[in-house]
């Protein structure tokens, strides 16, 4: 009877244990606001390789802005094709749009999305246009026997209605609440499957707000305002890793059969890795480009943002012999330029768009109203100075950081003033009046590589001429 007994003990055990779930791991490695680095993706291809290597279960997804930074991929014949090559060789599962994305036009967009091996996914975009097709709001991704769903959405907050960028980029295009239309397919795609992702280009701050309202999604990955974010809304975790390939998210789910058990998350910062070879030769391939590595020019000192700002409308102002030149801080892409050789690279990665030269004439008060609109708007452009003048002048705000006026120290009021400006403000900005408005033949980026070449060694002026003051009554 013992011996029976401890048989059907044993068979008992043996059966509970046959039933237990099973643990396992999931580990997502994600990226945003690559901005063309590809000079960083040997470091990122040596670290996802060793992931794979030591963890079964590993997903691949990016979050957005993939190009826009870098001349060796936006100067191309075909702009961005060198990160896509180089993302379809790693092996990326899953990416959403960011607002770079569209900066070549969406029919163009349009075309390159045939050439990714990965999945583009966009719970808030809406094509009624030919070039463009409609992508898929999510995809799920299946790993031994797991269900993934990555529900992406892009922001709509600066066009406002639309992603930052040129009107024209859009036409045909709608693109709805991305908080709303990211709910709608979370609650759609929830019942089917074990793990829930957001892939976000909205930013932190529309991200928290989103998770504020819901505790569908597992995991939040996000992009657009380019922090290094790790932290828990609602219960959510919420994750970024700044920009221009620094760092790789590291985000490991366990399951104990299909439950969640725990998720974690870290930044991985890239400069622990030696380069990838394979990657490294592909990446000297792309830069092996004389004319863009070729130095036009040099600058004396150093310049900062606002050495920058300043000297790209000091130089549109010369050309179109304005009496002010006007830019603005989004079109300025780099953070400082070096003392020393400036290549045509280095121009292009500064202005990479293509901008134009526009012109205008306006007076002191419609400048004061341009200035005071853009300051008030509820943008990630909006509360900042954001428009830099060739000549000084003083936002002045009240207690809730409301601009009610601006003072100029040297403009007199009444007068009308010429003034260039990049064609980007011409087309977007709101609150504009203005007389003889055009916008001209010459891009910005010539513009500077002219004066590199014809006025070197430069000097860069750092002042900031722009300040806020608030006035307390």
């Amino acid at each position: 009877m013992k011996k029976l007994f401890r048989t059907l003990f044993f068979a008992a055990v043996v059966l509970a244990a046959a039933c237990t779930p099973r643990e396992r791991t999931l580990v997502i490695l994600s990226t945003n606001d690559m901005h063309a680095k590809i000079q960083r993706f040997p470091q990122l291809a040596a670290a996802v390789e060793a992931c794979r290597d030591t963890a079964q279960l590993v997903l691949l997804v990016d979050a957005g802005d993939r190009w826009t930074g870098n001349a060796f991929v936006d100067k191309v014949p075909a702009p961005g094709k060198p990160i896509i090559e180089l993302m379809n060789c790693l092996g990326y599962d899953v990416a959403t749009f960011g607002n770079h994305e569209f900066d070549h036009g969406q029919a163009y967009l349009g075309r390159m999305l045939d050439s990714m091996d990965f999945e583009v996914v966009c719970a808030n975009v809406v094509s009624d246009t030919a070039t463009f097709p409609q992508v898929p709001p999510y995809a799920v991704v299946r790993r031994d026997g797991i269900r993934i769903g990555i529900v992406g959405a892009v922001t709509n907050y600066e066009g406002p209605g639309h992603p930052a960028g040129n009107k024209a980029s859009f036409v045909g295009l709608a693109f709805p609440d991305p908080q709303a239309e990211a709910m709608k397919y979370a609650a759609e795609l929830r019942p089917k499957v074990d793990v829930l992702i957001l892939l976000s280009h909205m930013g932190d701050d529309r991200d928290m707000e989103l998770l504020d309202k819901t505790q569908l999604f597992d995991l939040a990955i996000g992009g657009h305002t380019h922090v290094v974010l790790d932290t828990l809304v609602n219960g959510t975790l919420l994750t970024q890793t700044g920009k221009n390939l620094q760092n790789v998210g590291v985000s490991t789910v366990k399951l104990r059969g299909r439950k969640i058990e725990s998720i974690d998350f870290r930044v991985v910062p890239l400069d622990g890795y030696a380069p990838d070879e394979a990657f490294a030769r592909q990446v000297e391939e792309y830069y092996a480009d004389a004319e863009l590595n070729r130095a036009i020019g040099k600058f004396a000192l150093p310049a900062d943002k606002a050495g920058l700002a300043n000297w790209m409308a000091s130089a549109i102002a010369d050309e179109a012999d304005a009496d002010l030149g006007l830019y603005h801080v989004g079109g300025v892409r780099l953070d400082g330029i070096a003392a020393g050789d400036v290549s045509r690279a280095r121009v292009y990665d500064l202005e990479p768009f293509g901008t134009r030269i526009a012109v205008m004439k306006m007076t002191p008060e419609q400048i004061r109203r341009m200035i005071v609109t853009k300051y008030n708007e509820d943008t990630r452009e909006g509360h900042r100075v954001d428009l830099i003048l060739t000549t000084p002048y003083t936002i002045l705000v009240d207690e809730t950081d409301q601009a009610f006026d601006v003072r100029f120290h040297e403009l007199r009021e009444g007068r009308v003033y010429k003034i260039a400006l990049s064609d980007y403000i011409f087309k977007n900005y709101h609150g504009l009046e203005y007389v003889d408005g055009a916008i001209l033949d010459e891009e910005v980026a010539d513009v500077l590589i002219d004066e590199l070449e014809d006025d070197s060694p430069l000097r860069p002026d750092n002042r900031m001429r722009q300040q806020v003051l608030m006035v307390i009554e």
